[in-house]
């Protein structure tokens, strides 16, 4: 069966290790639900990746539940994308950083 839904979709993911071994789905939705959800993750300033064919694959995972073992590889690398740009952004705002320049 193919979709032809072409409303905006959105899932978000939380991983805790404290809680358990794979990230979870905390929210998913399409339309007004999907743009409420990326709002929602500007303003917390939470990286956003825009991926249509994972969204597809994620919003298959009911919400409050872990990722299946087999988007792990996928879920994985997005997740090695996320932390590298978020160190390579972090070291930039670093006074310390030697790179780092001041706008004063």
């Amino acid at each position: 069966m193919t979709s032809t839904d072409k409303r905006e979709k959105a899932v978000a993911l939380r991983y805790d290790e404290q809680k358990g071994s794979a990230p979870e789905v905390v929210a998913s939705g399409k339309g007004i639900v999907a743009r409420n959800i990326i709002q929602s993750a500007k303003e917390a300033g939470v990286f956003i990746q825009k991926d249509p064919d994972l969204v597809e694959l994620l919003a298959k995972v009911p919400v409050g539940e872990e990722l299946p073992a087999e988007l792990y590889q996928t879920v994985a690398e997005v997740l090695a994308f996320v932390y590298s740009v978020n160190t390579k952004f972090k070291e930039k705002l670093d006074p310390l950083n030697p790179e780092h320049k001041s706008k004063e």
